[in-house]
């Protein structure tokens, strides 16, 4: 089954997606936004199917399926935890500072929380204040959860992964070593993120999914001009049911909390990278000098993932590096409407 959420208010309008990505149906009967689904999703996630069952064999009206007019399919979420599965990514990193890689990184996975009040859509610009702050994408896949309980382990955990999509989490480099020197992590380094068009149960992803990762190349257009195709299988040392004990260690995960993988990193450097930050870690280390810059203003990135037929499973991130300009307010941008309550 795909989902998606169509711009409206704070949180989208739920659609079924065809599995072509070509036709969607709205299902406010069933559950107004994604987040709903998720809260009860033991009742609503039959409904659904059936809907996307009706939906491919056109027993159903449709109307035509426009990415541009979606968000991300959660528009914001009650969490949104980054971990860094792809320990060759982080190894990259020290090698190129000069520093040594302490030995609890390939046994435990680093994870950040990141701000989940405001994610942009997948064909939304990414608008920057400052190109100096080091403007860079970061090609992932990221699972969402139904409701997890606190100390679950991972054998336990992989039964709770709900959904899976992709996400383009934006990273700010230049603003991260000041941040990071304080002790206290990421913050204004990372911006808005933003996901697929389209979430999808993992039954849709056949083969390619094991209950634990997704396994095939992630698409990466930079400008145009590919850029990267690694395998989100290949050299991921920690899988999502990994993270997602980690990050439920000491706490409950509501439903809809996201978890995502780190950018996807391969030992093979012929599949290129999913960051900029990984390609200038690289010249840094080969010839001890980066030529690579960050993005810039007017700069764009595709983000993308095929099946075995070549054809787009969750649909494309496309999105434009722009210059930002405080024009309007958030509730403005996205349109709020008061709600009306019915009293009984």
């Amino acid at each position: 089954m795909k989902l998606a959420s169509l711009k409206h208010g704070r949180d989208g309008k739920l659609i079924v997606v065809s599995k072509d990505l070509t036709r969607a149906i709205l299902v406010e009967d069933i559950a107004s936004t994604l987040q709903e689904a998720l809260d009860n999703w033991e009742i609503i996630e039959p409904k659904l199917q059936a809907v996307y069952q009706a939906l491919e064999t056109g027993e159903t009206n449709s109307f035509a399926f426009d990415p541009s007019k979606c968000a991300s399919p959660l528009p914001r979420a009650y969490q949104w935890a980054d971990g860094s599965s792809y320990v060759n990514h982080v190894e990259l990193v020290r090698k190129a500072r000069g520093a040594e890689m302490p030995e609890s990184f390939w046994t435990e996975p680093l994870m950040y929380q990141g701000g989940s009040d405001s994610f942009i859509g997948p064909m939304e610009d990414i608008a920057m204040e400052d190109e100096a702050w080091g403007i860079d994408f970061e090609a992932e896949v990221a699972v969402v959860t139904n409701d997890t309980p606190m100390g679950i382990s991972p054998d336990d955990a992989k039964d709770h992964i709900k959904l899976v999509m992709l996400v383009n989490d934006v990273s700010l480099r230049n603003l991260i070593p000041e941040e990071l020197a304080k002790g206290f992590g990421f913050f204004q380094s990372k911006p808005s993120s933003a996901f697929s068009p389209v979430a999808v149960t993992p039954d849709e992803l056949n083969d390619a999914w094991d209950g634990k990762k997704l396994s095939l190349p992630m698409l990466v257009q930079y400008n145009g001009v590919e850029y990267g195709h690694p395998n989100t299988g290949d050299d991921m040392v920690f899988d999502f049911p990994t993270l997602i004990a980690h990050a439920a260690k000491s706490r409950p995960l509501a439903a809809g909390a996201i978890i995502g993988s780190g950018t996807i990193s391969n030992k093979d450097r012929t599949k290129g990278s999913c960051c900029l930050a990984e390609k200038r870690m690289i010249e840094k280390i080969d010839t001890g000098e980066v030529t690579t810059p960050f993005m810039k203003f007017g700069d764009t990135i595709c983000i993308d993932m095929q099946d075995l037929d070549g054809k787009s499973i969750f649909g494309a991130i496309n999105q434009k590096v722009v210059s930002y300009s405080p024009k309007c307010s958030l509730t403005n941008n996205i349109n709020i409407k008061p709600v009306q309550t019915k009293i009984s």
